[in-house]
């Protein structure tokens, strides 16, 4: 297990640089002129000038690039031009980077405590209404989409029944609409998920002997199946969970949520440069991170899996 993390740690680096190079070449060779952009087309020539040079893009690209690393590695992602001026752009994601996370856990549990019961439920009576339920639900959760279903939630608690306050008066209710917004859209896939690899997981031979050894139902089914049927659960976790950590643009510019999703928008709104450049590279690397982890639960789940 430790070796097998080293060598992970170890290819990271070069995966990390090269997602740092990727997130480089991309806002740098996208087309168009990106000091014209922020600026306008009646900006003046001098203007363009002092922000070519405030940014570094009158310097080779190489140069560029070696700058990039170096205030990196320094923590510096440069300071934001038009959305807030003056302000530090890794200042800025710190601050908002809370918000998301807090967003992903919230969206996370409201996902698993809908979906691993029906998915057991399910495969422990296919077939039945219980499972045709939880199978139309999932259905209808996958096919509306989240900028719809976030105005609707608005509109019934908000405006119509007044259960919740609005998004922009803030509190710490203000959390729960998008979170439910987002659980609902997760829990759909995992409720399917779920129900595959537990139907599949029953029907082992070591869960015939668990019932010969004369173990309790919630024993076999809970300590002993569901552990076994967890690994391609894990593998949805993660991929959502990474999703949710990058920033859930779309729901989080619904409920104008403070979180790094909405911070693009802003910045792209704004044409603020630098922020989008550190945005897009917290995102990426975060879903390397996640990744990361998600295969070193793999064996902490189940021991016979082996990551050598």
């Amino acid at each position: 297990m430790k070796h097998y993390i080293i060598r992970r740690f170890v290819f990271l680096i070069p995966l990390v640089l090269g997602v740092v190079t990727l997130v480089f070449l991309i806002i740098r060779l996208v087309p168009g002129d990106p000091v014209e952009i922020m600026l306008g087309e009646q900006a003046s020539m001098a203007d363009r000038a002092q922000l070519r040079r405030d940014l570094g893009l009158d310097k080779p690209y190489l140069k560029q690039y070696q700058d990039f690393l170096v205030d990196l590695g320094k923590g510096r992602l440069g300071r934001s031009i038009t959305l807030y001026p003056g302000q530090p752009v890794i200042k800025l994601l710190s601050q908002r980077y809370p918000f998301t996370l807090e967003l992903a856990v919230l969206s996370m549990a409201i996902a698993l405590l809908i979906a691993l019961p029906l998915g057991i439920v399910s495969a422990l009576r296919p077939n039945s209404w219980i499972d045709q339920f939880s199978l139309t639900l999932s259905l209808f959760g996958i096919s509306i989409p989240n900028f719809w279903l976030g105005p609707m939630l608005i509109i019934i608690f908000c405006y119509r029944w007044v259960w919740l306050p609005m998004p922009s008066q803030g509190g710490w209710l203000t959390v729960i609409l998008p979170a439910v917004t987002l659980g609902l859209g997760m829990s759909s896939v995992l409720i399917r998920m779920t129900r595959c690899s537990f139907l599949e997981t029953i029907r082992l031979p070591f869960m015939k002997t668990a019932r010969a050894k004369g173990l309790s139902s919630r024993t076999i089914y809970l300590k002993h199946g569901l552990r076994n049927a967890l690994n391609p659960i894990i593998t949805i976790l993660g991929l959502q969970f990474g999703v949710l950590l990058a920033g859930a643009v779309i729901t989080e510019t619904v409920f104008a949520w403070p979180g790094i999703g909405y911070l693009v928008i802003e910045a792209i709104r704004a044409r603020d440069y630098p922020i989008v450049q550190g945005c897009i590279l917290v995102i990426s690397l975060t879903y390397v991170l996640v990744n990361l982890v998600t295969d070193l639960m793999y064996q902490w789940v189940d021991p016979r899996v082996s990551l050598s």
